[in-house]
């Protein structure tokens, strides 16, 4: 029989989003199939409670997107103010790594369970209260600590903020639309938390980065509880607490030995002991998963081809593309010689192009499907980052700035498309664990690309070379991963 890769409708129409409404919805008994009914080319106009509801949640997403990134420019000026060897800024970083994504998973499903609003607005005061004190941090052990809170605000937040979403915007153009503007907004964050980073250090001192993160959970806190109604499942079964246990442990300690390679290589044991280790916690997570009774999550999902692929798509467009961004500015500062203002500005135009995808993307997904979408946004990817490869010694900032905009349109044309792929037709009781699969996917993408492809920039003969042999290994992969999600996701005609 004929096969094509999608059709323009990959999900249902019929809403299957819990209402904003403090009682909570009876959970669907059954997923409704898709419709072969064409999608609207433009999504319906958001109500002003929409509006409201989805400020909220994509100015929480935003912040944790600039946490992300808002601080890496200023990790030599906190190294000199609080006294932390070269060697020990990296657990300013991965100190809000470990906790915001080894947690995503666990507390996705906590949100299902027992109320995502009631974790979502814990995560909010957790986050706030951790960015004051690595504001006013007095030495290591207290900024690491507000750190580390931090992660963890940002583990209840994102998963929650996002089924939140999903549940309240209903499937079709209109979560396509809210998707996209969340996507654009993480997209955007990390990109002016790169730029502002760097002005704030110069003019306020670092402690403003973490200052700024409070502040926007002060304007955020207030209004959430009056705007977003509770939502959980029906039922409450059981907490798959084995199940939480090795997940959690597993997440953690890849994620550790992720981030630790990123600096020190895969060289040493104790980082080598870690990776395996949680791969085997991991593995112990599936055969628990395959024999509870109610478990974390569902198997049966994770075989779903929109979720497996959808998922697929994630993890290499994050990943790939903060390896782009890397080498990048090696090659820029570098090679090229450009001061890290010039580098900022360079990523300041591909922030602005990324907000103009965004703002694309939910009417090309509701004109050509969110599975054709992720497939030509990869490809698309993949090809713009191999034009990077014409970059030359002498110049080519102009060039580069081109690229990487381009290949960022593609990037977040991806982001957006393999959300709505992955929650599409997941019925409410399980929104929490599919979009806690989302952005565990996306917080490890982040982890992984920089420290398995990032070595290779070090050696080559020279940084120039070793960047070129990035860029094409990183286009090489993404060109696969398209060919790869294109064949798996395509539908019966």
């Amino acid at each position: 029989m004929a096969t094509s890769l999608g059709s323009p409708t990959d999900s249902p129409t019929t809403a299957t989003a819990t209402s904003p409404a403090p009682a909570p919805a009876p959970a669907p008994t059954t997923t409704p199939a898709p419709t072969a009914t064409s999608a609207p080319s433009s999504p319906p106009a958001l109500t002003g409670r929409s509006r409201l509801i989805l400020f909220v949640l994509c100015a929480a997403q935003f912040m944790v997107a600039l946490d992300f990134s808002v601080l890496n420019v200023a990790l030599p000026v906190l190294g000199a103010d609080l006294g932390m060897s070269p060697s020990a800024l990296q657990w300013a970083v991965t100190a809000f790594a470990l906790p915001s994504g080894g947690f995503l998973l666990l507390f996705g499903r906590i949100g299902d369970l027992y109320g995502r609003k009631k974790l979502f607005l814990a995560g909010l005061a957790l986050f706030g209260a951790a960015s004051l004190l690595a504001t006013f941090a007095w030495n290591p052990a207290s900024f690491l600590a507000g750190r580390a809170f931090q992660g963890l605000g940002a583990a209840a937040i994102v998963p929650t903020g996002m089924s939140l979403l999903t549940t309240t915007f209903p499937e079709g153009p209109q979560r396509a639309r809210a998707l996209g503007i969340s996507g654009t907004l993480m997209s955007l964050g990390f990109t002016i938390g790169m730029v502002l980073g760097g002005v704030m250090t110069d003019t306020l001192g670092w402690r403003s980065t973490m200052g700024l993160l409070a502040l926007f959970s002060l304007i955020v806190l207030p209004l959430a509880p009056g705007v977003l109604g509770e939502s959980r499942t029906a039922d409450r079964p059981r907490l798959d607490v084995p199940g939480a246990v090795t997940v959690t442990g597993g997440l953690l300690a890849v994620i550790y030995a992720l981030s630790t390679a990123a600096e020190r290589g895969f060289g040493g044991t104790d980082v080598l002991v870690t990776l395996v280790g949680g791969v085997l916690l991991l593995v112990a997570f599936v055969a628990v998963e395959s024999r509870h009774e109610s478990p974390l999550v569902s198997l049966p999902m994770l075989r779903r081809r929109t979720v497996a692929f959808g998922n697929l798509g994630g993890l290499v467009t994050f990943s790939m593309m903060s390896t782009v961004v890397f080498v990048l500015t090696l090659y820029l500062q570098e090679t090229l010689g450009l001061s890290a203002f010039g580098t900022g500005l360079v990523f300041g135009v591909q922030g602005v192009v990324s907000v103009l995808a965004g703002s694309m993307a939910s009417k090309v997904i509701g004109r050509f499907g969110a599975r054709r979408t992720l497939a030509v946004a990869l490809l698309g990817q993949g090809v713009f980052v191999a034009t990077l490869l014409g970059l030359g010694t002498e110049s080519g900032a102009v060039f580069a700035t081109i690229g990487v905009s381009l290949a960022s349109m593609c990037h977040l044309a991806a982001i957006i498309s393999y959300g709505v792929t992955v929650t599409s037709g997941v019925p409410d009781e399980e929104q929490g664990l599919a979009t806690g699969l989302v952005t565990t996917t996306q917080q490890v993408g982040l982890t992984v690309g920089i420290p398995l492809l990032g070595v290779l920039a070090t050696t080559g003969p020279s940084l120039y070379d070793g960047v070129r042999t990035v860029l094409a290994v990183d286009a090489a992969i993404v060109l696969a991963a398209a060919l790869l999600i294109a064949l798996g996701l395509r539908k019966k005609a």
